[in-house]
């Protein structure tokens, strides 16, 4: 996958926007290490997005999702959209990263 230079990261766990590959893969690092198990379980594909569901668990409980890759003119990812459900898990998984993110 190539992404453009600006490439911004939202989710439904975070406060604000990721925006930059080396930010984005300290992201995706960091949430790797929390999920007990996740896996993907469709995929759809635009002209311009990739819709990728997902199933996973959490602290011992259920999580699902939807990450939504955005590709530009040139064909490269410029916007990743990751939305997470139910809100319960939203919220325990957003402090959790938060912790992990955060400057000691």
């Amino acid at each position: 996958m190539r992404f453009s230079k600006d490439v911004a990261l939202e989710a439904s766990v975070l406060k604000t926007p990721i925006i930059g590959t080396q930010d984005i893969r300290r992201f995706f690092d960091a949430t790797r290490r929390m999920y007990e198990s996740i896996a993907f379980v469709h995929e759809a594909c635009t002209d311009s997005h990739t819709y990728l569901a997902w199933e996973g668990i959490y602290a011992g409980h259920p999580v699902a999702g939807v990450t939504v890759l955005g590709r530009n003119a040139s064909g490269v990812i410029s916007h990743i959209g990751l939305h997470h459900r139910p809100f319960a898990q939203v919220v325990a998984f957003s402090a959790g990263l938060e912790a992990i993110l955060s400057p000691s």
